[in-house]
């Protein structure tokens, strides 16, 4: 037999997963690939010749065949680029495109939690903590029930012995993450309102422990009522009720963003057994990578080379003469920009008016870069760069962007956890093997 040809229905009808399989139906005729990629014959043959789908002959004739699972590859990225919400362009659960997830929807308007917009959510000045519970539970609660994290007192003091100066935040909760994991004996196989507990207390610890090795403010931190005033205690923030909003607001637009890297990690984890710690760790692993939560901290890089608001339109004209890419611009889900940015951006104005010193001229800096980008090149922000307007802003330490993200974030990644256990599936994607130059043989 031709080992090109599809098979036959004559043959048994399996697959390595076990299940009933028709391999016929791995195969498109010409006609339904190019339906279902909206595009004519020819940019099949198109896609064909460049290797982007694969073909086999039909059983008869000289038509060929296409490959299903090429096809809906094709399919996938084009939705995605064309701002049909963040979708899967490979397999994931053994053949499987996507996750199916009742948390978040991406949708031009941003993410949509449990039905409610984040950018709602803050314009009604909803906080963080009754966004997580959104969040882990499906319904707003009116109010929040009081939770102590003491508990992490008596870790701090140990981390901060490990923990040099310049560590960075996220650095300081990788640390501390497996720390705290190692006192509670009783993490694992939780149930999910003993999940919500342990998160609920876990994040706080977080945001109070970003300011490690200072223990001293570690600990005054976590004696505060909420996370976003955690948080502007552990980073040396500004005191003031406008600077814990727009913390607090920080945090519910950071929340959730559907099948992100970190979040994806996360529910792997989870896919595993592992506890609500470790797949903490593992969100935090792919949080501090530069494409992804270390954005922020490229952000304030390009805010130190440019200096003053007076150079924001010649750092910008000189980037794209060089033709380099703007930290901190242009979201590909979001082709008209991202819709968490505005709101951010809009307090980070007010913020800084109130602000002094080298952080007022920071923030100031960042506003125009924003300006100047819109001017001359239409690039739009991220919710990377309004995250470091509101840290300017509010004259916080130096890489608290990248925290305020992390901690908002883990409300989020509890969720997917959580979903990901009830559904007992292990995420295993499957890799199509191409051999590299040093194994082909001449």
């Amino acid at each position: 037999m031709d080992p090109r040809r599809p098979p036959s229905r004559a043959q048994p009808r399996s697959s390595p997963a076990g299940a009933d399989f028709d391999p016929e139906d791995a195969y498109l005729s010409a006609g339904a690939a190019a339906e279902r990629l909206g595009v004519k014959h020819a940019s099949l043959y198109s896609y064909a010749s460049r290797g982007l789908v694969r073909s086999v002959p039909a059983a008869q004739g000289r038509a060929r065949l296409y490959s299903r699972a090429d096809v809906e590859r094709l399919r996938t990225r084009h939705d995605a680029r064309a701002g049909h919400g963040a979708v899967a362009a490979s397999a994931l659960r053994f053949g499987e495109p996507v996750l199916d997830s009742a948390i978040t929807e991406i949708v031009a308007a941003g993410p949509r939690v449990r039905g409610h917009l984040l950018v709602e959510l803050v314009a009604q000045r909803i906080t963080f903590e009754r966004t997580a519970l959104l969040l882990w539970t499906g319904a707003l609660p009116d109010t929040v029930p009081a939770l102590s994290a003491r508990s992490a007192d008596a870790t701090f003091a140990r981390v901060a012995r490990l923990l040099p100066p310049s560590a960075s935040p996220l650095a300081r909760l990788a640390l501390l993450v497996p720390a705290l994991a190692v006192r509670d004996l009783d993490r694992f196989a939780a149930l999910p309102a003993a999940e919500q507990r342990r998160a609920a207390q876990l994040i706080k610890s977080l945001a109070a422990g970003v300011a490690l090795p200072d223990v001293a403010a570690a600990r005054a931190a976590l004696a505060t009522n909420c996370v976003a005033a955690a948080l502007a205690r552990a980073t040396g923030a500004r005191r003031g009720a406008d600077v814990l909003h727009a913390i607090d607001a920080a945090l519910v637009l950071s929340s959730d963003h559907e099948l992100n890297a970190s979040t994806f990690c996360a529910r792997i984890a989870a896919s595993t057994g592992a506890d609500l710690y470790a797949c903490f760790s593992a969100g935090l692993a792919a949080l501090s990578g530069p494409r992804h939560g270390g954005g922020c901290d490229r952000v304030e890089a390009l805010v130190a080379e440019t200096g003053t608001p007076r150079r924001a339109a010649s750092v910008v004209r000189a980037r794209a003469r060089r033709g380099d890419a703007l930290a901190g611009f242009g979201h590909p889900l979001y082709p008209a920009g991202d819709p968490r940015t505005p709101p951010l951006l809009a307090l980070g104005r007010t913020l800084a008016k109130k602000t002094g010193g080298a952080a007022a001229v920071a923030a100031r800096t960042l506003l125009a870069l924003v300006d100047a980008a819109a001017d001359l090149r239409g690039e739009a922000p991220t919710l990377d760069l309004g995250l470091v307007v509101i840290a300017l802003a509010s004259s916080m330490a130096p890489g608290s962007a990248s925290a305020i993200f992390g901690i908002g974030r883990a409300a989020g990644w509890t969720a997917h956890v959580i979903e990901q256990r009830d559904s007992t599936a292990l995420l295993r994607p499957r890799a199509r093997f191409r051999a590299d130059e040093t194994q082909r043989v001449a």
